[in-house]
């Protein structure tokens, strides 16, 4: 008797035990992107070579190139500005690819006057258009950076400097100082330049190789706890088989009553029009539609269908925001199951595989030209897809919330999930309790009237 009834308790205890784990895990998750780390793109981030190319009479030329190697955080309009401290006095004489955005006090040059005479100067890129002979190679694309993952072709920038009183041999150059990478926010933080083994460059009939004078490599890394203080995307689930749509927890971005006025807008607002084309779309801060988790991108998740050996997800996004366009998005999904997509509809994908043996996690963007641009709120903004995954009989089941996913980033940054105890739950969960309590009832009675 007293074993049935422990198995009885037993019924309930797995499933209390699998929400406490998850809300554990959903809990220390959120903590991950407070430090300059991603445990799913463990070896991210972006590493600044600067490659002194040939000596002048006062200093020196270098080609400056910003190489992306996050997988799938990319940097987008307005775009990156690069700044550093120089170590001396020096000047930049020119630049192609790229120029400062102010030119500083030059006012000691009677004759040639510097580019720029700041001691701190900030460079941002050129703009798409920009004439031949101010170009060089994988420069002016206003400062938009692919992602490593997504696109290594244009996850590469590069400009030319031409430095001043910066001395000419590599004994008497200083490294600049203290870096910073604005993209176009706070967020990453630099470290030091290093000096590395120079690089070396092929000639283009591949015939002969040659060498840079010095090469300094700046690495920075990416924190989604500096780049912003409330989060900017969230997650709600669905399935076909609880009618229960869970939304993203209330107040995940900020609440309305705590916002400033006129920090969101209503979809039915008369004003709406005028209040958007007064923001502008280029505003750093978001305009977003009212809601009740007022989160800039919302990620829906959906259990559409289940079939004999094979399952489908459907996944929308939607854009809440009136003041931004995303161009070239992405979105990493972790789940169990995604070491076994058979088809994706109307999006492309590619495994991500931070640790060996472990194949839970892929990275999901828009086809060009098709559905590559998540645009603004005011055009009602939402790009879906659905996946078709095989099952693992051995894993697979939709109990205990297991089918839905562990963790969502959008453009890179995490978004927020539900807390696993609101998860939709079969919907025979409880039946199943309430069929182990009555057998347990029935065993009892029976042993009862046995020994009557």
């Amino acid at each position: 008797m007293e074993h049935t009834m422990l198995s009885a308790i037993g019924s309930v205890v797995p499933r209390a035990a699998f929400a406490v784990f998850l809300l554990l895990l959903s809990f220390f998750s959120s903590f991950t992107s407070t430090e300059a780390y991603d445990p799913l793109d463990p070896t991210g981030n972006i590493t600044i070579k600067w490659d002194v190319i040939s000596w002048t009479a006062d200093g020196y030329v270098a080609v400056v190139t910003m190489y992306n190697f996050q997988q799938y955080r990319h940097i987008q309009a307005p775009g990156w500005s690069l700044g550093w401290t120089w170590a001396k006095k020096e000047v930049i004489w020119s630049m192609m690819g790229s120029q400062t955005t102010e030119q500083g006090d030059c006012s000691k040059f009677k004759a040639g006057i510097p580019h720029c005479c700041k001691k701190d100067p900030t460079v941002v890129d050129l703009l798409p258009g920009t004439p031949y002979n101010q170009q060089i190679a994988n420069c002016c694309k206003g400062g938009v950076l692919n992602s490593w993952g997504q696109d290594p072709g244009s996850a590469v920038s590069s400009f030319q400097i031409s430095v001043g009183s910066s001395g000419t041999t590599n004994k008497t150059v200083k490294m600049p100082k203290n870096f910073t990478l604005k993209a176009p926010g706070p967020g990453y933080t630099c470290g030091p330049a290093k000096i590395v083994k120079p690089t070396t460059f092929i000639t283009n009939d591949k015939r002969r190789t040659t060498q840079a004078m010095m090469t300094w490599n700046i690495t920075c890394t990416y924190s989604q706890f500096l780049a912003q203080k409330t989060p900017s995307c969230c997650v709600s689930l669905s399935s076909f088989y609880n009618d229960t749509v869970v939304n993203c927890p209330t107040c995940t971005c900020g609440c309305q009553n705590k916002t400033d006025p006129g920090s969101c807008v209503a979809p039915n607002s008369p004003h709406l029009a005028s209040v958007v084309s007064s923001s502008g779309k280029g505003a750093s801060t978001p305009l977003v539609q009212c809601t009740s988790h007022m989160c800039p991108i919302r990620v829906h998740w959906h259990v559409k269908v289940n079939y004999k050996e094979y399952w489908r997800v459907k996944i929308t996004i939607t854009n809440f925001n009136y003041r931004m366009n995303y161009s070239q998005w992405n979105l990493v999904v972790q789940h169990p199951n995604l070491d076994n997509i058979t088809q994706l509809f109307s999006f492309q994908y590619k495994s991500l595989t931070p640790y060996e043996g472990l194949n839970d996690t892929s990275m999901l963007w828009g086809i060009k030209f098709y559905n590559d641009f998540l645009s603004s709120a005011e055009t009602l903004g939402n790009v879906q897809s659905e996946i078709l995954l095989r099952k693992d009989k051995s894993t697979f089941t939709f109990d205990k919330g297991w089918a839905f996913p562990r963790r969502i980033y959008f453009n890179g940054d995490n978004c927020v999930m539900p807390p696993p105890d609101a998860y939709p739950w079969l919907p025979n969960a409880s039946s199943k309790l309430v069929f182990s309590l009555l057998s347990t009832l029935i065993a009892i009675l029976a042993c009862f009237l046995s020994v009557i």
